[in-house]
């Protein structure tokens, strides 16, 4: 290794084309040339979906967007980053994201610090980039905490290992899906130091010391554990700058 790092860049989802040069922008600056890989979990429609992507990266900066897609069951593979100059993951279902990921997690990490690459994670894509990532459920303990129908197949909040690449988890679609509460019931049930939830058009950059500025049409929601067990919920809209700290370990 060179001792370079990556950006990392946080996608709440979202097709809004009037967001798109705010959300895509700063990561497709950020790389170092045009080829920028999206991986696209392929549920039998991966190629439509790749295409998707493909457009709104071609209209926010001259790029050459690369389709690697991973079958539903199947594993990422850590081949398809050399010689990329960004790394894109995308949108579907989050725990299968997870799965792809599990076998290559640290390497992957080790990757992009090592190429430069910078990472952008849209949707699942940005829940999986944390180290402890929430990858769906909608109960906790049994008690509903958001709506079924965002719950990626599992039933209670779903907890698993992840990319590690920023320092607090991730949840998304957080106005539009009403996903807040969820995280705020993560953050108070697992441990967790720091979680964000980003609504959809909206992205948050991450930097080297888990500071993260938003950009978008939306807002980033930090949530911090407080006293006695409760959590502080705070809201930052586009410009603004969500103060860094470390993630603790998951309970």
């Amino acid at each position: 290794m060179d001792g370079r790092s990556s950006r990392t860049f946080l996608i709440g989802g979202g097709w809004d084309a009037s967001a798109a040069r705010a959300v895509y922008g700063p990561f497709l600056r950020a790389a170092t040339g045009p080829r920028i890989g999206c991986v696209v979990l392929d549920e039998g429609d991966g190629n439509e979906q790749f295409g998707r992507y493909d457009a709104v990266l071609r209209k926010v900066a001259d790029c050459s967007p690369v389709p690697l897609l991973v079958p539903l069951g199947g594993e990422f593979d850590l081949g398809s980053v050399q010689g990329l100059d960004g790394l894109l993951v995308c949108g579907g279902l989050t725990p299968a994201y997870q799965e792809a990921f599990a076998g290559c997690l640290d390497r992957l990490r080790s990757a992009l610090a090592e190429f430069g690459i910078p990472y952008a994670g849209f949707s699942a894509g940005a829940a999986v980039a944390a180290r402890h990532a929430v990858v769906g459920g909608w109960l906790d303990d049994g008690v509903p905490v958001c709506h079924e129908d965002t719950a990626e197949d599992l039933e209670e909040i779903g907890v698993r290992a992840g990319l590690g690449l920023v320092p607090f988890s991730v949840d998304v679609h957080a106005a539009q899906w009403g996903t807040l509460p969820r995280m705020i019931a993560t953050v108070a049930k697992h441990g967790l130091a720091h979680g964000v939830a980003i609504d959809e058009n909206t992205v948050v950059e991450v930097g080297a010391d888990g500071s993260a500025r938003v950009s978008g049409l939306g807002r980033a929601h930090s949530v911090r554990p407080s006293a006695e067990g409760s959590v502080l919920v705070r809201s930052y809209g586009a410009g603004g700058f969500i103060p860094g700290i470390a993630d603790a370990p998951a309970g």
